[in-house]
């Protein structure tokens, strides 16, 4: 890219966009959308949300006073175009590295950042929470909120315009309506507003208030407002229902071109003019600009690497083996052609999870049910009251929003759900807002609740084969990583595993280390490794943080006065917290080391980057067992040791 003749190099923030003459507007979104796109084909992150609201992000930061004047964006990765013109766009080739700038909006980040937003749904609550401090605070201050990419579907948006609707507070919410979240929109919603982009009569009708609207401003704001008044009164006879907006006291407008820069310009400065909350209907196209983006949306929603001139995407593994979520996939469909009772729930992220792979065969016994994990957990409850057996993926970051749904609606009822809660652990360059390392703790704290993680595929497998049994109709979580699966031969005769119980990998006299999920591959190459240099290792893969496997743990702390725990989970309150437990409750003494997650939110970079900034990749468990070693020569087998009570 000549950075000589190109304009967007001129600019350094939004006050030097703001300088630019509007017919220059058009220019600049084709030089960010080519920018965008150079990054990330190089560099991947998001490009289809952020590529279809180019024309949308030039207009408001030049209609908009930002930083003083707030922008959230929702979801948060519709924001490249933002970071690139509000000061990072040579930092932005860092975009979700380690130590690089963050994927999403980062409040810490820049001061353009009005809200973090990672998670979908939260900017009209917070947007709200703005207008009305700014009010309070006598300050003129413009509050927008830009959501989309099916982020409307989920509760809190709707609470958010309830609350907003009888606020009175100056509040601009533009729905970016691209008909897609990850995977395409799915509800009535989605339904309704393809009404209102449809109606040929209603878009006429607007298209020629539109016009009326510019030309009797001229005759001052109560010609003006009488015009406004007259499109208001059409709309709910000509759409054959009341606007759903205007039912909650948003004034509507729209819909409208996002993708005219100079209209979106005229548009927004006339709403800047309108007091009380407004909401701005806007048509974009995912991917927009980028023709195999355009084509194929889920694809490039966040394709990897790709070549940015034919759009074929660089593959750099062959042969690896499947990574967790697609053996969850077709494992599933195997199961639920075996028994009738199952059936499929996901919110929003059937390929994400892979849980299309049953869709496609059976599509009336799986269930998108939207970006709404709350209702997710609650609907697989009222399935699993009937009979069924839900099988209900929700990502670890996101089963947080419906922890009391887990709660109230299916532990204390005994309801035979199955979680999968995919993306457990460290998940990568997605960064703070979407890690899911807190599920083993706040699972386990749960009564009536099993929380197990596989090490690898086949156990995986074993897993959801044991949990959809009818012996075992009782709620059921199996959270595993977004990584590879370790096991290329996956397709094996299902096993049962008793539940709550351990497997023993290896057996050593020095110490004793005990693993959940993922990271006991780490913990299994280590014990190899050190079985060269004569230091034996017995290594428990524990499989589950509830129940316990108390033998399991007597026969450790009977044997071994030196242990380590290693999650891929937060310490307070997870897995190893429950052996320390264990060993209190039961009178033994050890020295216990844990490895895992230490009590700060961990940042965007490799899973292996983080592993070992955790300290428990393959390097940090070996540096973990030498210096519990060194400390006095070495463990011995302790035979003859007993608790110093009985078990409880």
């Amino acid at each position: 890219m000549n950075t000589e003749e190109n304009l967007l190099f001129n600019i350094s923030s939004p006050e030097d966009l703001r300088k630019l003459p509007p017919a220059d507007l058009v220019r600049i979104s084709d030089e960010l959308r080519k920018y965008i796109i150079d990054a990330v084909s190089n560099n991947p992150g998001h490009l289809g949300a952020s590529l279809g609201v180019v024309e949308l992000t030039v207009a408001l930061h030049y209609v908009f006073n930002t930083p003083y004047d707030k922008i959230i964006w929702d979801v948060g990765h519709q924001a490249y175009g933002h970071k690139i013109l509000t000061g990072r766009r040579d930092k932005f080739s860092t975009n979700r590295k380690y130590k690089g700038i963050s994927g999403f909006p980062k409040m810490s980040e820049s001061e353009y950042d009005a809200f973090g937003t990672g998670h979908s749904s939260t900017s009209i609550s917070a947007a709200l929470g703005m207008a009305v401090a700014a009010k309070s605070n006598g300050e003129k201050r413009q509050i927008v909120a830009v959501i989309g990419d099916g982020a409307m579907t989920a509760g809190e948006a709707f609470e958010g315009l309830n609350n907003a609707g009888i606020s009175k507070s100056d509040l601009i919410v533009i729905l970016n309506d691209n008909q897609m979240a990850i995977d395409p929109n799915v509800g009535a919603l989605k339904e309704y507003l393809l009404d209102i982009t449809t109606s040929k009569t209603y878009n006429r009708f607007k298209d020629k208030v539109w016009n009326m609207l510019g030309k009797v401003g001229k005759f001052g704001p109560d010609a003006r407002t009488l015009a406004a008044q007259l499109q208001a009164g059409f709309k709910s006879t000509i759409l054959d229902k009341s606007n759903l907006f205007e039912g909650m006291n948003f004034r509507y407008f729209g819909p409208i071109d996002g993708h005219d820069v100079l209209h979106m310009v005229d548009v927004l400065g006339d709403l800047k003019r309108i007091p009380g909350p407004k909401l701005l209907h806007c048509l974009t196209v995912k991917g927009k600009g980028f023709k195999q983006a355009e084509e194929n949306q889920i694809t490039f929603h966040a394709p990897g690497k790709f070549d940015k001139k034919t759009g074929e995407l660089l593959k750099t593994s062959n042969g690896d083996p499947p990574p967790f979520h697609e053996i969850f996939g077709n494992t599933l469909l195997e199961l639920a052609r075996n028994n009738e009772k199952i059936v499929g729930i996901t919110p929003a992220m059937p390929t994400g999870c892979s849980m299309c792979i049953m869709m496609k065969e059976m599509p009336d016994r799986v269930f998108d049910v939207g970006i709404a994990e709350q209702h997710a957990v609650t609907f697989s409850a009222g399935l699993a009251a009937m009979g069924k057996i839900p099988f209900c993926n929700i990502y670890s970051s996101f089963i947080q929003r419906a922890y009391d749904q887990v709660i109230h609606d299916v532990a204390i009822q005994k309801l035979h759900v199955i979680f999968c809660i995919d993306r457990g652990g460290l998940v990568g360059s997605d960064g703070a807002t979407h890690h899911g390392f807190f599920d083993l703790a706040f699972m386990r704290a749960i009564p009536n609740m099993v929380v197990s993680a596989p090490m690898d595929g086949i156990e995986l497998r074993n897993l959801m084969y044991t949990a959809q049994l009818d012996k075992n109709s009782f709620p059921f979580s199996i959270r595993y990583s977004r990584g590879s699966s370790m096991t290329k031969d996956w397709e094996r005769p299902f096993e049962e595993i008793e539940i709550g119980k351990a497997r023993l990998l290896s057996e050593g006299k020095d110490i004793a280390v005990l693993s959940i999920g993922y990271p006991g591959n780490n913990v299994a190459s280590v014990v190899k490794k050190l079985e060269k240099e004569s230091i034996g290792i017995t290594h428990w893969d524990m499989r589950f943080a509830a129940p316990l496997d108390k033998d399991a743990l007597d026969s450790v702390f009977r044997k071994f006065k030196k242990i380590i725990t290693v999650e891929d989970g937060v310490l307070k309150g997870g897995f190893g917290s429950s052996v320390i437990e264990f060993m209190c409750d039961n009178g033994y003494s050890a020295e216990v080391k844990r490895l895992g997650i230490h009590d700060y939110f961990v940042e965007q970079g490799t899973p292996d980057e983080l592993y070992a900034e955790c300290g428990f990749d393959a390097s940090g468990i070996e540096k973990a067992i030498r210096e519990v070693l060194n400390k006095d020569g070495g463990d011995k087998e302790q035979s003859d040791a007993v608790p110093r009570s009985g078990r409880a």
